[in-house]
């Protein structure tokens, strides 16, 4: 029997994907700050496979949870909604406690001397309005926030159009019925086009996972000493608290192993942490969620969209952690009428941030907005400010790897409340 041919890069291609991952973050983290400055012309590198994921998301946004929408009736749709914006927001709550709870045990910033620094990182900042948050949730021309990139009203628009086309399905009229099944299959066969184009992204994930934390490590980690380590080690232990205390006991509630779980969505949680969007993250959180974990389609392809703009836990502990350095470091602690405060303003803020590098730092402008700590111009709050934005690629690892995370904690505990979760998967 004739062997066969082996390609060129059978040694890649053939190869398991998610330790190739594994080495290229490892490599890129080593290099990164052994090599410093040096290595930055890598960072193209990383700009393909970020530029790449994002080519995908808003297409995969709209096929699937137009076919989610459509595939199970109004009333079911209503029932997974209701579940899934439920546990979203309360994690949120609990995720921004724990961020409380971590800055007011390590009490970061305190005693920190901002005078040689405000002047020169004091700068006008556009703040968040909330109530056009809320607004802009409608777009006015979906092909406009499709085209723009803007999820938030993309999906709104697409769970109208799918529950359109489920309505469609089932009426009564026979020519009615049949545009229905047909718009519903080109949307399924472009949603089946669109995974096999996230395999081939996903192929180049190892290359563009070296170079983003090649340079990350390049140009972050130095600033990471003193008073911003204890940040970023209070968030980074915030985030740990949230996954085994809050995530494993939800699991454990709904009779799920919390390892059983980690082992399934490895891939999209080192995606998340490496990339700093969750909706970049999107297309290797629903494959996680359907080969791995073994989640319905019809409910991963609302759940997950929905969780990558409004669940935000990660986030929420950041923000948390950031409002008390800022604080303290400022002269002004918050007190306990502003940390709760903080924590109302956090979830309901959350529903609005963008699943892209960065969102958060964007949302923290708001939060303190909120207990009287506004940036402004040469201020020692924009000095404090300043300071975060200076390791925020580094916290925004972490808490864009635990909002991911979240996404599919949430989406498997709905699948199984619905009995839509294949149990196989978990009994490996």
């Amino acid at each position: 029997m004739e062997s066969e041919k082996k390609g060129m890069f059978d040694w890649y291609f053939k190869s398991n994907l998610l330790i190739r991952i594994l080495i290229g973050l490892v490599l890129g983290a080593i290099v990164g700050m052994v090599a410093g400055d040096s290595i930055l012309w890598v960072k193209p590198l990383g700009d393909i496979f970020v530029r790449l994921l994002k080519m995908i998301v808003m297409p995969i946004i709209l096929t699937t949870l137009v076919v989610g929408a459509a595939s199970i009736s109004p009333a079911e749709l209503g029932k997974v909604g209701v579940k899934i914006v439920v546990f979203y927001l309360l994690t949120s709550a609990f995720a921004v406690a724990v961020g409380l709870l971590m800055g007011n045990l390590f009490h970061p910033g305190l005693g920190l001397d901002l005078g040689v620094i405000g002047e020169a990182a004091g700068r006008a900042l556009e703040k968040p309005s909330l109530a056009k948050t809320f607004l802009n949730i409608i777009p006015t021309n979906p092909f406009g926030a499709l085209s723009g990139g803007d999820v938030l009203p993309t999906i709104f628009f697409a769970i109208m159009f799918g529950l359109g086309i489920s309505y469609l399905k089932i009426s009564k009229n026979s020519r009615i019925q049949e545009a229905g099944e047909l718009l519903f299959k080109m949307f399924d066969g472009a949603a089946e086009a669109m995974y096999k184009i996230v395999g081939w992204v996903l192929q180049y994930a190892p290359i563009g996972v070296f170079a983003l934390l090649a340079v990350v490590f390049a140009q972050q980690g130095a600033k990471a000493i003193g008073p911003l380590g204890t940040v970023t080690f209070a968030c980074f232990l915030g985030y740990i608290i949230h996954l085994i205390v809050v995530y494993g006991g939800i699991l454990t509630l709904n009779k799920l192993g919390l390892f059983t779980f980690l082992r399934g969505a490895k891939e999209a949680m080192i995606t998340a942490f490496v990339t700093r969007s969750s909706s970049g993250t999107l297309p290797v959180s629903m494959s996680n969620a359907d080969e791995n974990l073994g989640v319905a389609k019809n409910v991963y392809s609302f759940t997950l969209p929905l969780g990558a703009t409004i669940n935000m836990d990660g986030t929420a502990i950041y923000q948390g952690v950031c409002a008390l350095f800022i604080g303290f470091a400022v002269g002004l602690p918050l007190n306990f009428a502003q940390q709760m405060t903080v924590i109302l303003t956090a979830v309901l803020a959350s529903i609005g941030t963008a699943g892209v590098p960065g969102a958060g730092a964007i949302m923290l402008l708001l939060v303190l907005d909120s207990v009287g700590l506004p940036i402004e111009q040469g201020s020692p709050v924009a000095a404090a400010y300043a300071m975060i934005l200076g390791i925020d690629a580094i916290l925004d690892m972490g808490r864009t790897c635990l909002n991911v995370t979240g996404d599919l904690v949430g989406s498997t505990v709905v699948a199984k409340s619905e009995k839509l979760l294949d149990l196989s998967k978990w009994s490996k």
